[in-house]
């Protein structure tokens, strides 16, 4: 028998060990990483030292820290059973290097995209998302009711018709399959076909282009056989030309009701404005989702323009970009009809809307008028065609070819990924035969050079580190807009072209023409954006960059 003071050191021993044990576990937890797919051609890494919490709770709290995100959401994770994403219930149910993805839920509102959908595009788990099963990041406030959430389609989504139209369809469709006998639509039919099409295409873009009409006109007869057309090479060229009418009458009917998108490119709109040619159209013209959108619901010039002079109060505090990126969302329509129908001075808008001229704003105000993220498609792009590109750079000869083989000169001092991609962008550049001083100005001091700075239109200034051998040597990256330095500290020069790149857009700024094919490449290629037509030049590229792809 155990004596009492003889039990009580026993009972206090092993509480000792089991309270030491406890410590060094939780001490000793294993570190654990996780892939968060935050939307669209979006994802992070989270990084969780004291590995992977008790709790979801916990552990929205850390994506939510890490990955500065905004609103509520529930979380899925990648089930190795049935190959899907499934909703976390449990983080037991999650293990290191494991891949999440965020639901928001209707009250969020996202960091990375205007607009709400309840869309759930797939993921491909080698590359990027793309947009069949993943949610699209939103936002539900009131700024991005009247916002578009999807670029154009790869495939045109025909819309279902009105039910009597559908019954008739159907019906020749089966007649078509057992026949073999063409339908030929009624009058009024066709017009409520033709309606229905418009309709479906205004969510996409006001102005679809020719390649994008054919796309919808092929679209319709694939999804209907019976209403392919007899002695039409394509099948549905008549529906294409009568298309364009119909989307011109749209156009009309919306521009009558106030659609501020059409209602910019009235006659009687700009015939009180001397600046503006009647013939002048003030359209996307380079993949813009969101060109000139609408202002909220419930909202008017003079309440935007109060939320802009409170902006202007809030974007001077600190620790408050929160605030800062909602105030800019809702302002969105009222800045986008400011930088196209006024047209103003970098130095003027630049005091008016000072949030704007930052790398994240910047990078969220292309996605809100593209609904395609900047930096990462734009970085993760030229890294996929470096390889490539390099060697085709390489077969260039005469002085074009000595000049890229000086530049690429530098891999040779540094492989760093930041000097491999200035590299491949001043290459590209000569290719295109065109300089990339034109764009890029290296110098070794800013008071030597401020007069040459001050006169620069357009372009990226790079300031060297003395002794600095190659292009990783830069003391600052800076980007100048009309003489005015509208942002600096840009880390390396790639990341300032991707920024300048969406600065064109958010200010609505023509290609300079001495650069003008370098920036479609950067558009078409590397963004892909309206990537259908294409220069010569351009072609010819894109030709050799494909080449052994397929």
């Amino acid at each position: 028998m155990l004596s009492a003071q003889t039990s009580i050191t026993y009972g206090f021993n092993n509480f000792f060990l089991l309270f030491l044990q406890n410590n060094l576990s939780s001490n000793m937890a294993t570190p654990a990483v996780l892939r968060i797919i935050l939307g669209q051609n979006d994802s992070s890494k989270i990084s969780l030292p004291s590995g992977i919490p008790d709790s979801v709770e916990e552990l929205k709290s850390e994506i939510k820290r890490q990955c500065e995100v905004a609103g509520d959401f529930r979380l899925q994770y990648k089930d190795s059973d049935f190959d899907e994403f499934i909703n976390l219930k449990s983080t037991s149910d999650i293990q290191n290097k494991a891949t999440l993805k965020l639901i928001y839920l209707p009250s969020a509102s996202s960091l990375t995209s205007p607009c709400l959908s309840s869309v759930e595009p797939s993921l491909d788990e080698t590359a990027s998302i793309s947009s069949v099963d993943t949610d699209i990041l939103s936002s539900s406030s009131s700024s991005s009711s009247s916002l578009r959430c999807e670029p154009w389609p790869d495939v045109f989504p025909v819309p279902e018709f009105v039910y009597d139209v559908e019954l008739q369809l159907q019906r020749a469709n089966t007649d078509f399959q057992n026949n073999g006998i063409l339908f030929s639509p009624s009058p009024r039919m066709k017009s409520d076909i033709l309606e229905s099409l418009a309709s479906q295409i205004i969510k996409y873009k006001a102005y679809p282009c020719n390649a994008e009409f054919d796309a919808v006109a092929e679209a319709l007869v694939k999804k209907h056989p019976c209403l392919k057309e007899q002695g039409s090479v394509s099948g549905f060229y008549g529906w294409k030309i009568s298309l364009k009418y119909k989307m011109a009458n749209y156009r009309t009917k919306l521009r009558n009701i106030g659609c501020s998108e059409l209602n910019v490119n009235s006659f009687k709109r700009k015939q009180g404005d001397p600046r503006t040619s009647p013939n002048q159209v003030k359209k996307a013209r380079r993949a813009e989702v969101n060109y000139c959108p609408d202002y909220p619901t419930g909202q008017s010039q003079e309440s935007l323009e109060e939320e802009r002079l409170a902006l202007l109060s809030e974007v001077r505090k600190s620790n408050n970009q929160q605030v800062v990126k909602e105030k800019m969302e809702k302002t969105f329509a009222y800045r986008r009809h400011e930088v196209i129908e006024e047209k103003p001075f970098i130095a003027e808008f630049k005091r008016r809307w000072p949030a704007l001229f930052s790398e994240q704003e910047v990078e969220a105000e292309f996605t809100r008028i593209t609904t395609v993220p900047l930096r990462s498609k734009f970085m993760q792009q030229l890294d996929h065609h470096s390889t490539q590109l390099i060697t085709i750079f390489k077969r260039k000869g005469g002085a074009a070819g000595r000049k890229i083989r000086t530049i690429m000169a530098d891999l040779d001092k540094n492989d760093a990924v930041e000097t491999r991609r200035a590299c491949v962008l001043k290459a590209l550049m000569v290719y295109l035969n065109e300089d990339p001083e034109n764009l890029i100005r290296e110098y070794m001091d800013v008071e030597d050079n401020q007069e040459a700075m001050d006169q620069t239109v357009l372009g990226i200034f790079a300031i060297k580190m003395e002794g600095a051998e190659s292009t990783d040597g830069l003391a600052d990256v800076g980007i100048i807009i009309e003489g005015v330095e509208v942002l600096h500290d840009l880390d390396n020069t790639a990341n300032a072209v991707a920024i300048l790149f969406g600065l064109m857009y958010s200010l609505d700024l023509s290609y300079p023409t001495n650069l003008k094919y370098t920036f479609e490449v950067l558009q078409k290629l590397v963004m892909e954006l309206d990537g259908n037509k294409l220069s010569t030049k351009a072609q010819v590229l894109k030709n050799k960059l494909f080449e052994g792809t397929f």
